[in-house]
């Protein structure tokens, strides 16, 4: 319901249409009614008086003029609205059973949800809408958290953000009608650092051992694509990859060389490859390929993280070459927070698919980094590393964490809307999914709960570096590496092919959460075709109005504000100023 429709209903809430009807057929009567005192016989005064009750709206409006009338209505409307709303916002949060992640759940998942019926009905049509109606269902079910945590699920009911409310959510707004941020608890620096766990790792399933395949001549065998770089692992390779032991050998990328960088494509240079070596509890990374992204600075970091979290930025060479000639890069290769690492011998002619070598295999760049954060190069992190890890790992004992896609949870509608987008040759998305297919993929259904859903939004992965996420993001990988570079389309095969031989799971936080601590900007190609910011023009202050006498005598100045085309004063003083120059170019 919006105030510019209020003008076109018919039926409740005082029809302006019947409104003007009275205005257009009682106003001759009401007229006519100074002429003369003719008598009326009994049917004339009879509808004289029903004319008469019919015309006090017209009085009514007439007085107060239509803008007004409408916006009465509008603020009525309005006011019935809020009331309504805050009834329902008090009769939940009144209620005892509700917890936080149940209330994030509300404000934001049916908003989004709501959004990927309309997306699924349009790409899958009604059938597949029915089905995607289900599937809301039981998120809502779960109350909005991706594995079924809650806030105080491992630290008690003694948390800080164990009592942690959310304010009601916002009104409607319709000029921002697309996924917006969420309210996260997070606790002061000092306390999250207190609260990370001891340093020595957290346990692994079953495996306990990783170690990964090198060949210095990776042979293609099979006509499934693959890589040099990844190696070309085979179908029985790759199966018995999901086979979780205790100790495994697998691909991993890097399959060439003495040491990850090294000879193996993906390379550093020399000085870089010492400070890879080096140990840290905590790093931050991203990625920048292809020059398709521009460099965003980290805002809310503490002290302690800019002493102790280093900030890593891997480029290729033609993001450095732009860098160079804008003057944004010298010898230190650093860019504010960012530690910039130039990347050579790129394995890809894809600049999306390169970017996924560091944002998945973060560990073997880094082998002796405890806890490490991915953003995309088109992020910007606005909430202390300290905070986030704590909030979305060590709140709930996880060592992986990723936020759920804002709109799809369906592997098979993320593949439809990945080719009506035309993010991929829909020939390979096909031939994945079809792949997926054979393999026992199925559509979501509330047989996965708790988990709720099987497409992530895999621009901020948050992760403890042991054995069994390192497998997880090295069996990943090699599923970008032989399909198409579409992530999201493997995730879920990947961890659901794990977590049914060990007892593992994966943080996945609403998407509103992510929004909360990384601010999305536009890619490098879109902010270059934007028109250039309007220049705003000072306006002098206007002048104080005085009581100057002016030709037409007794007439009020009018207010600023007052001269539009549509007003009728307007007219009346066209009119006037008309006549009066008629009269004198008569005489």
């Amino acid at each position: 319901m919006t105030g510019g429709s209020l003008g076109l209903r018919t039926g409740s809430y005082g029809s302006l249409l019947s409104i003007k009807n009275v205005i257009a057929g009682g106003g001759r009567f009401l007229h006519s009614k100074s002429f003369g005192s003719a008598r009326k016989n009994p049917i004339m005064m009879l509808s004289s008086s029903r004319e008469k009750e019919r015309s006090l709206p017209s009085i009514w409006y007439r007085c107060l003029g239509r803008r007004k009338v409408s916006m009465l209505l509008i603020v009525a409307l309005a006011l019935l609205v809020f009331v309504l709303g805050s009834f329902l916002v008090n009769k939940e949060s009144n209620s005892p059973t509700v917890t936080v992640d149940q209330q994030i759940g509300t404000m934001t998942m049916g908003h989004h949800l709501n959004d990927a019926h309309s997306e699924t009905s349009r790409i899958l049509g009604r059938n597949d809408q029915h089905k995607d109606k289900k599937y809301s269902a039981a998120n809502n079910a779960n109350g909005g958290d991706g594995n079924g945590f809650q806030v105080s699920a491992s630290k008690g009911a003694n948390h800080p953000c164990a009592n942690f409310t959310f304010p009601p959510p916002p009104p409607p707004n319709l000029r921002r009608i697309g996924p917006r941020p969420c309210p996260v608890c997070y606790l002061p620096v000092d306390q999250a650092i207190a609260s990370m766990p001891p340093s020595f790792p957290s346990e692994s399933p079953v495996l306990q051992n990783l170690t990964y395949v090198h060949d210095e001549n990776p042979i293609k065998t099979e006509p499934h694509g693959g890589s040099d770089f990844g190696g070309y692992p085979s179908l029985k390779q790759r199966n018995d990859s999901f086979d979780i032991k205790e100790s495994m050998t697998v691909h991993c990328g890097f399959v060439k060389g003495s040491k990850p960088g090294h000879q193996t494509g993906f390379d550093f240079d020399e000085r870089d490859l010492e400070e890879l070596q080096q140990f840290h509890e905590i790093i931050v990374a991203s990625a920048i390929f292809g020059n398709y992204d521009v460099i965003q600075q980290p805002m809310n970091i503490s002290e302690e993280a800019m002493q102790n979290v280093p900030f890593y930025m891997f480029i290729d060479e033609e993001t450095e070459a732009y860098m160079k000639n804008r003057s944004m890069l010298n010898d230190s290769k650093r860019v504010g927070l960012w530690r910039i690492f130039v990347i050579h011998n790129v394995p890809y002619s894809d600049a999306r698919r390169n970017g996924k070598v560091p944002k998945l295999l973060l560990h073997r760049i880094f082998p002796n980094v405890r806890y490490s954060i991915w953003i995309d190069g088109k992020l910007q992190l606005v909430v202390d590393p300290y905070q986030i890890l704590e909030r979305f790992l060590w709140r709930h004992n996880a060592n992986f964490a990723i936020s759920r896609h804002y709109r799809r949870f369906d592997v098979f509608v993320e593949a439809e809307a990945n080719k009506a987008a035309g993010k991929y040759d829909n020939s390979s998305i096909d031939a994945q999914v079809d792949f997926y297919k054979e393999e026992g993929l199925t559509p979501y259904s509330e047989a996965k709960l708790p988990i709720t859903s099987d497409v992530p939004e895999g621009c901020v992965l948050i992760k403890e570096h042991i054995p069994i996420t390192n497998l997880f993001t090295c069996l990943w990988f090699n599923e970008v590496d032989r399909f198409t570079s579409r992530d999201q389309l493997s995730f879920g095969m990947v961890r659901d092919k794990i977590m049914a031989k060990v007892d593992w799971h994966i943080n996945m936080f609403l998407d509103c959460e992510r929004r909360n601590f990384v601010i999305q900007a536009y890619h490098r190609d879109l902010l270059e075709h934007m028109p250039p910011p309007v220049a705003v023009i000072q306006r002098a202050p206007a002048l104080p109005i005085t009581n100057v006498r002016v030709r037409n005598q007794g007439k009020r100045t009018p207010r600023r504000g007052r001269d539009r085309r549509s007003g009728s004063r307007r007219h009346r003083r066209a009119s006037a100023v008309n006549r009066e120059q008629f009269l004198l170019n008569a005489f």
